[in-house]
């Protein structure tokens, strides 16, 4: 592609890959919170009239979930107040924004994948910070706005399920697991790739979903991760998981009981190839075994 492409966000987990699998030829600014305050709207502005970009993908965000229910007002500067500044300054220099959302807008009962135009319900601060972002972009942006909802996401850096089950499966003898919450875990390489996908599509604005393939509760990926981080020898051994309920393992935040994403619109427009989410685990796995 021509142009210059801005990412914010990039010490995290999605902006790491978005910087390791970027396009070869296309000029990107990766830029992480130590050089660019996204709650300094001047800044914002600053940044954006100096680079000129003509794609930002904003992977920046407040995603401490639990911790956003007594932090709302940080959780709202940062997921709505910075998204309204990124879309102004945006507007200025005609940028397109692809920006990432979550499946934490939707509430928890549906009995098929959500779709990208059913009616948002967030039941958590975090939930409803993103659909007012999301609200935010599109209203400033309009067809130069494309945001893509993932859930479950999860990379070999920084602090996810993976990562975190990783490390209680070195300490402890069991771990305990809830069973009741479905949705799909995603690797952040795999969304990273559907993102530069859509980098190549100006004419593509929105909402799309994107997640691996498949279906797990968080009980079925802590079992995953227990096998295949052994089977790879990032573990000594298989650990026991053992599977509780939402009601066993209170939280501050509520989260959604089903929040699986349907992707077939994502999958038309873009013709990108999925994988299974055991699959690209596993591939991750490998990769941090290798390192």
């Amino acid at each position: 592609m021509s142009g210059t492409v801005l990412v914010t966000g990039a010490s995290g987990q999605l902006g790491r890959e978005l910087t390791r699998t970027q396009p070869a030829g296309t000029l990107v600014h990766a830029l992480a919170r130590a050089d660019l305050d996204l709650q300094d709207s001047a800044a914002v502005a600053r940044m954006i009239d100096r680079h000129r970009p003509s794609v930002i993908i904003n992977a920046a965000a407040y995603t401490a979930v639990d911790r956003a229910e007594t932090e709302a007002r940080l959780a709202h500067a940062v997921n709505v107040t910075a998204v309204q500044a990124l879309a102004e300054a945006a507007l200025r220099c005609e940028a397109r924004i692809i920006h990432v959302s979550t499946d934490f807008v939707f509430g928890g009962g549906s009995a098929r994948p959500w779709r990208t135009d059913d009616a948002t319900a967030p039941q958590s601060v975090y939930g409803r910070t993103k659909r007012d972002g999301e609200s935010a972009l599109l209203d400033t942006l309009g067809a130069r706005a494309l945001v893509m909802r993932t859930a479950w996401l999860y990379s070999a850096h920084g602090t996810n399920f993976v990562t975190t089950m990783l490390r209680l499966l070195r300490e402890r003898e069991s771990v305990s697991v809830v069973a009741d919450q479905v949705g799909t875990p995603t690797w952040a390489r795999t969304l990273a790739t559907t993102i530069w996908a859509a980098v190549e599509r100006p004419e593509l604005g929105g909402i799309m979903h994107w997640t691996d393939a498949g279906v797990a509760s968080w009980y079925d990926l802590a079992v995953a991760v227990s096998e295949d981080a052994a089977a790879a020898g990032l573990l000594p051994r298989v650990t026991t998981v053992l599977p509780i309920t939402t009601e066993d393992y209170p939280t501050a935040a509520t989260r959604p009981s089903y929040s699986v994403l349907d992707k077939t619109a994502t999958l038309a427009a873009l013709q990108v190839p999925t994988m299974h989410w055991r699959t690209a685990l596993r591939q991750m796995l490998a990769e941090m075994a290798d390192a």
